[in-house]
């Protein structure tokens, strides 16, 4: 029988396949640790309305979220030097467009697109803060960051928490695009791999493999954080919030 499927194979590669995860996981901490921070602004901006920029965060918003992320990559890709170009020329500066890293660009789309898609989700988190505890906290004397730091937003990411780890794990795969931007990860690598040998079937299944177990791993670890913050929520709850009086 020929040796249709070389089975060994699928696992002798994946060490040589595992040397680019840290590029990858650079890429989705990263994008998910700025996407999360630019979702916050934006949803605080469309949640006060402040004029102009919440004109603006809803454009960004929609246009995000109704493109491809693969455009958005070549966007970035190309545009970018375009607009260093104009900046260059009109500003008398003298940026080396040629010397931009690769990887410069994957984190901006990255980073833009986790933001559009973590602002909606980070909104309704807000939204479903207590406005009560709110306006005892004003009463108390807060400002309004203060009430944003101490109170909305723990009690907020509690609640985003679960989207935001579905949100990760949608980056982590997506990361696998980020060769179009000639950055190599680990479908980079796969896919010269696969060009080497021409074993295509079994390159992508070692992929999927390491894709596999690193969403169990997030998942697990996102469960694992609900769980704490979910205890710790309860014991720093007075207990007639509970429903328990003492």
């Amino acid at each position: 029988m020929p040796n249709i499927i070389d089975f060994g194979l699928i696992f002798t590669q994946i060490p040589t396949l595992l040397a680019y995860l840290p590029i990858t996981l650079f890429i989705t901490i990263f994008s998910m640790l700025l996407g999360v921070i630019l979702g916050l602004v934006i949803a605080i901006i469309k949640m006060n309305k402040i004029p102009v920029l919440t004109q603006i965060a809803a454009v960004f918003v929609s246009f995000i979220r109704g493109t491809p992320l693969l455009v958005q990559l070549y966007l970035s890709f190309y545009g970018l030097p375009i607009l260093l170009r104009y900046v260059n020329y009109f500003f008398d500066t003298d940026f080396n467009i040629n010397g931009l890293p690769a990887i410069l660009f994957v984190l901006i789309a990255f980073s833009f697109n986790e933001a559009a898609y973590n602002s909606e989700t980070i909104r309704a988190a807000l939204q479903s803060v207590n406005k009560g505890q709110i306006e005892a906290a004003q009463s108390l004397g807060m400002t309004y960051s203060q009430v944003l730091r101490r109170i909305v937003i723990p009690e907020a990411f509690i609640v985003a928490l679960p989207n935001l780890g579905n949100t990760l794990i949608g980056l982590l795969k997506g990361t696998s695009l980020a060769f179009v931007c000639s950055v190599t990860e680990m479908t980079g690598r796969g896919k010269t791999l696969a060009g080497h040998s021409y074993r295509y079937f079994e390159v992508y299944i070692s992929l999927a493999l390491i894709y596999w177990a690193l969403t169990i791993l997030i998942e697990l670890l996102v469960k694992y954080l609900e769980n704490q913050l979910t205890i710790s929520e309860d014991k720093n709850t007075p207990s007639y919030r509970r429903g328990k009086w003492l």
